[in-house]
């Protein structure tokens, strides 16, 4: 039976809790759905950073919407992944409200978190109540003494750590070094006055991009909500591949003994983008059922797929090789307007060993080295990789293999800060590349 909320049919969710673990009434619907026949191709999608089961159906539905049209003879199946996610609520996305009743953050000064915000914070650290609600006051108040921001630092660490015996510890990084173990990032060791003083100055570029006064350094209180976000998202990105490797990547095995025939195509956004990379590392061995994999807008080290890093031998992606994997392309798309991708993130992950200020340095000089992230500048150090603009993209067959760049700014392009541009996804000219890599006709 078709969801009357869903634009598609037929559509099936998959969800799964944060170390991995499906939901098995949903799988098993899905593999009785695909084994009784009539559908060729699969199209399997996980949402980025999102509130709840409730926004990320509306994003699949959005998403999913111009597909008939575009593949009228094609016999699709549709999948959204649901997993435990958040965003905070002051990052819009354009032309999709977050709801028709839920109240927009109040405008005023000060980092304080809107109660939308607090709720998400609640529901994906369940036990954290304490610590979220102690946050809360502290961007309130703002306490003068220097040992405040380390204590503001040290909760905001604890939020954001893996609750033992989970199997979540392994799987944040996105590169690795032979002989060096995982480290946590430089935002949770080196001094929180200087972490959240650049992380206050690279807000207040994006809010006046004619730049600032050189002699106006931001008060570190003003970056401490940056801080949080980031502490959160590092906890996001790192359950992300826990989810792809221990939950999606099984449950596709087990879709390809159900249904050999069929043809698998994955699309993932944000750090849904890591968590279907992610799932090629779970895939059985000897499964060859996913015929595309379309990263939009991905949060994740552009190096991820690299066998080495161009400025260090010794290191390389932890997905290295994994595009193999995959019967046909791994396309990523990219835009330079994605501001959460272009200065939030590479901010954030060269702390993690480099401690040179940035304060008054153009950040984006930055994205051209070892801290970009593959939705803003695309896949970097795999020999072959293809690059083209989306008209490109769309106007002549993609690759049949390999890894491929293509540069989607002329559509992604619409968001205020902080985020930027980076979910504005929802452009039926995106959904005719996912077709297009996939060969869906």
């Amino acid at each position: 039976m078709a969801d009357p909320g869903m634009s598609v049919a037929p559509y099936w969710e998959l969800t799964f809790d944060a170390d991995g673990d499906v939901a098995g009434p949903e799988r098993d619907r899905l593999l009785a759905g695909v084994a009784a026949g009539g559908v060729r191709d699969l199209l399997v999608f996980a949402h980025g950073w999102n509130d709840d089961r409730s926004m990320a159906t509306r994003l699949y539905s959005a998403f999913y919407a111009p597909v008939p049209r575009l593949a009228p003879a094609a016999r699709i199946g549709y999948v959204g992944v649901v997993w435990p996610s958040m965003r905070f609520c002051d990052e819009p996305i354009p032309d999709f409200p977050r709801s028709t009743t839920a109240a927009a953050p109040a405008p005023g000064p000060g980092p304080a978190l809107d109660k939308d915000t607090r709720h998400a914070l609640l529901e994906t650290f369940p036990g954290r109540a304490t610590v979220v609600d102690r946050l809360a006051r502290m961007l309130d108040e703002r306490p003068g003494d220097g040992a405040a921001l380390e204590e503001f630092r040290r909760l905001a660490r604890l939020l954001a750590e893996v609750v033992p015996p989970g199997p979540q510890g392994p799987f944040a990084a996105d590169t690795v070094a032979e002989g060096v173990p995982q480290s946590e990032p430089g935002m949770f060791t080196r001094p929180a006055a200087d972490v959240c003083a650049e992380f206050a100055d690279a807000a207040a570029r994006l809010d006046t991009p004619a730049g600032r006064e050189a002699f106006a350094l931001p008060n570190p209180w003003e970056g401490a909500k940056e801080l949080l976000r980031q502490a959160a998202y590092w906890a996001m990105k790192r359950r992300a591949g826990t989810v792809g490797e221990r939950g999606l990547g099984p449950a596709l095995g087990r879709i390809a003994q159900a249904a050999p025939e069929l043809r698998v195509h994955l699309v993932g956004h944000s750090f849904g983008a890591r968590l279907v990379s992610f799932a090629l590392r779970g895939l059985p061995a000897g499964v060859r059922s996913v015929k595309s994999v379309t990263l939009l807008e991905g949060a994740f080290s552009h190096y991820a797929f690299a066998a080495r890093l161009p400025d260090d031998p010794r290191a390389g992606g932890v997905l290295q090789g994994q595009e193999r994997r995959i019967d046909g392309p791994l396309v990523c798309c990219h835009s330079s307007f994605d501001s959460a991708l272009g200065t939030f993130y590479p901010l954030a992950s060269r702390m993690a060993d480099d401690d040179r200020s940035v304060l008054g340095v153009d950040v984006g000089a930055l994205l051209g080295a070892r801290w970009g992230a593959l939705g803003h500048d695309g896949t970097q150090a795999v020999p072959g990789t293809r690059a083209c603009a989306l008209a490109d993209a769309l106007g002549a067959p993609l690759p049949v293999s390999g890894c491929v760049n293509v540069d989607v700014a002329a559509v992604v392009r619409r968001g205020g800060p902080p985020a930027g541009a980076h979910s504005d996804i929802l452009h039926p000219e995106l959904a005719r590349l996912v077709l297009a890599a996939g060969r869906v006709r």
